[in-house]
């Protein structure tokens, strides 16, 4: 199977009810990722700093979190637990398609086994909104 990994954003819906992770995430480019993601992998799961590894309509609450501001013992716990919660879901065939920036993914690397790719690896944050679009767009056309 093709496994897409995106990761969670600063930008939420600020609530104090239980909400699906797919609507929590409120940036663009988290919307457009999701969107492609669901249309072109077999599965896909959201990395979230507070929760580690979600399925995209798990039930979650808001949160103030990144991996950007853990210390490195922090991440690493946080990397041994999104692995945990990865290997129960995968299988050593899976290939990993990491669509998330690389604070999410080093530490996914390492640990996992799986083939993986990193499909917009040095690509800037309006130009990987730019492919999504430009992807979605074409899909949509296609049908």
């Amino acid at each position: 199977m093709k496994i897409a990994l995106i990761s969670c954003v600063k930008t939420k819906i600020k609530t104090n009810k239980l909400i699906k992770a797919n609507q929590l995430y409120n940036s663009d480019l988290f919307k457009k990722s999701l969107k492609y993601c669901l249309k072109n992998y077999d599965k896909t799961y959201i990395l979230s700093a507070k929760y580690g590894l979600l399925e995209t309509n798990e039930m979650v609450f808001y949160y103030e979190k990144t991996l950007n501001k853990m210390s490195k013992n922090d991440k690493e716990k946080w990397y041994k637990k999104v692995t945990t919660q990865l290997k129960k879901k995968i299988n050593k065939n899976d290939i990993i398609y990491y669509h998330c920036g690389n604070n999410y993914r080093k530490g996914l690397i390492d640990k996992l086994k799986n083939t993986y790719y990193i499909p917009l690896e040095g690509i800037s944050f309006g130009n990987q909104l730019k492919f999504y679009k430009e992807q979605l767009n074409n899909q949509i056309k296609l049908l």
